[in-house]
């Protein structure tokens, strides 16, 4: 497998990992007894400690691997990702979620230098169409404060990735940050203390969340973004949203329409245009 094609393999992997968290915090939090703080925690936790049994069987050293700001945005997106998730739709959600990531890091693309090219252009006006056709006919407005939490967590998860995109050892940095992110979640829990509320079920939803489709996946995520411009990899994170809503209805007995369909292939077609365009911009 070269290079590229590696770099397409990985981001489409991650944004099934996406998408899953997002339909594995969605029915922890309506189908369990779990509370959004203990969510965030023991995700977190989870994660950190799988990540760390991983470079410790490799004999790494964690402590000049990841930073404190990474390790402070990751945290503000799991735990803003969690209390919206309260009010929000799995497929809304996403929606929301990743197109503020998208507003993010393409805004930081540009403010660097990065000017996307013609191809590149129409892949995400082609993506951004899939995404309006997907969200708009018929969707009431969702509530107003799941809607800001989930914007807060699209920022953070925008500047993360951000960040993320001159790491040389994507595992380590995932694990470094992962471990600093235990004490942000340790006092949300600490905060939320009156409201806290676990079971077997949810503690399983929020373990499989860190451990597979968060401390792998965006360890995946890191490797991918050495391979991809700002541009590319915010239009790839608009694929979660139609992969999320495809999940729920599987997984959450929604109905598939023609409505998905067309808006699905447009989104990650237009979103295929971007990563395929082998030509590379600053940032």
């Amino acid at each position: 497998m070269n290079k590229h094609a590696k770099v397409v393999f990985l981001t489409m992997f991650a944004m099934v990992f996406f998408a899953a968290n997002s339909l594995l915090c969605r029915m922890a939090l309506t189908q369990t007894v779990i509370d959004p703080a203990s969510f965030t925690l023991v995700r977190i936790v989870s994660g950190a400690l799988a990540l760390w049994l991983i470079i410790h069987f490799r004999g790494a050293a964690l402590r000049r691997h990841g930073n404190w700001v990474s390790a402070g945005s990751l945290f503000l997106y799991c735990a803003s990702f969690s209390l919206a998730y309260l009010a929000l739709t799995a497929g809304t959600g996403a929606l929301i979620l990743f197109g503020t990531v998208q507003i993010t890091m393409i805004s930081h693309g540009l403010w660097s230098g990065e000017r996307p090219s013609v191809r590149q252009i129409v892949g995400l006006t082609v993506a951004f169409g899939g995404l309006c056709w997907l969200v708009l006919p018929g969707l009431s407005a969702p509530p107003l404060r799941g809607s800001l939490l989930m914007m807060v967590a699209g920022v953070a998860w925008g500047v993360y990735s951000i960040l993320g995109k001159g790491s040389a050892d994507p595992i380590l940095a995932t694990a470094g940050n992962f471990l600093r992110a235990v004490p942000f979640a340790v006092g949300f829990g600490f905060l939320a203390f009156p409201w806290l509320s676990l079971d077997a079920a949810g503690v399983l939803y929020g373990v499989t969340s860190g451990v597979i489709t968060s401390g792998l996946g965006y360890a995946v995520w890191y490797t991918a973004l050495g391979g991809l411009s700002s541009t590319q990899a915010a239009t790839a994170q608009l694929t979660v949203p139609a992969i999320a809503a495809s999940g729920g209805a599987m997984i959450l007995a929604e109905p598939i329409t023609w409505h998905l369909i067309v808006s699905s292939v447009a989104i990650l077609g237009g979103a295929a245009v971007v990563i395929l365009d082998r030509r590379r911009q600053p940032g």
